[in-house]
């Protein structure tokens, strides 16, 4: 409720000063009967104020819009089921509070003609959506494009028939093999994920350490569960978080994000039941992170081209 009393001034003028807003929008109010003056509606933003007490109610916040963009993405396979990405870092997966735009849930929309849809949860406005990765996570992801195909994605998913690698760069070089280390919430910092945390879950991942360098390691982690923040929480947990993660190590001068890509993704098409085997190069930032580190990378891994690197 916004209160005042002013004299000598034009309603729609003083209201638009004293709740902040534009004086189109206190218009608004006032023509929707919103505004008492002196305990009575007024709905004429023309009148002229007296000194009484006027009494303004805020209409209730409109549910946020997640709408179509045209935002480009890297696809590295398209049909009528699927959509096999390169999501870049940077990118939110899906909308969440105060993150309507700029998601790949957005571009999306924008690619196959969906339609804005207004939610007052948009955190579950996620169409296609079958799998997610950090926002600052790069590589390989697969989108369902309807519904049986979303269905059979995600009973793949969660039966652990999907082989998910990825790479990162870490801060300390971590033990090889399978760490099985259940994860849950952080008891005190809601934001993190904790190995031993509250309500803690299996989880399971294989490291293998690929090259070493100053102190550092390049290391391939296969995920045989799918945890909140699930390779991150691990290396931390190891003593050699992933190379500029600031929630689970420190920043890094080398690289602005987590050094940790998607690599590789293995599944069956969900239509078809054909095996498919995607890779992601690895992004320019994480290449140029490794070799400043005086890392050489392993033959075999797909990296960007020299030019796009440099």
């Amino acid at each position: 409720m916004v209160r005042f009393s002013l004299s000598g001034v034009r309603l729609d003028q003083a209201l638009a000063h004293q709740a902040n807003i534009s004086r189109a929008k206190a218009q608004e109010w006032i023509a929707a009967g919103r505004v008492r003056v002196g305990g009575q509606v007024v709905t004429k933003p023309a009148y002229r104020l007296k000194g009484e007490l006027v009494e303004a109610e805020p209409p209730p916040p409109s549910p946020p819009i997640v709408a179509p963009e045209a935002i480009p993405l890297e696809v590295l396979h398209e049909d009528d089921d699927i959509l096999v990405l390169n999501k870049p870092p940077g990118m939110v997966t899906h909308p969440a509070p105060g993150v309507y735009s700029g998601t790949l849930v957005n571009a999306l929309l924008g690619r196959y003609g969906g339609p804005a849809e207004e939610a007052t949860r948009p955190e579950l406005v996620r169409p296609g959506i079958v799998h997610r990765l950090d926002k600052d996570t790069s590589g390989v992801m697969v989108v369902a494009r309807h519904e049986a195909a979303h269905r059979r994605l995600a009973e793949a998913f969660a039966g652990r028939s999907v082989y998910k690698r990825y790479l990162a760069i870490t801060a300390g070089v971590p033990p090889e093999g399978l760490l099985s280390a259940p994860i849950g919430r952080h008891p005190v910092d809601r934001t993190r994920m904790h190995v031993g945390g509250v309500a803690a879950r299996h989880a399971q991942t294989e490291f293998e350490v690929m090259a070493q360098a100053a102190g550092h390691a390049l290391v391939s982690a296969v995920l045989h569960t799918g945890r909140t923040h699930q390779i991150r929480v691990h290396l931390k947990h190891l003593r050699a978080p992933v190379l500029g993660d600031e929630l689970y190590g420190r920043p890094s001068p080398l690289i602005p994000r987590q050094a940790l890509h998607a690599y590789e993704l293995r599944f069956q098409h969900p239509r078809t039941g054909k095996y498919l085997h995607f890779t992601a190069p690895v992004p320019a930032d994480m290449v140029q992170s490794w070799e400043a580190l005086g890392g050489v990378w392993p033959d075999g891994l797909l990296l960007q081209s020299r030019s796009s690197a440099s």
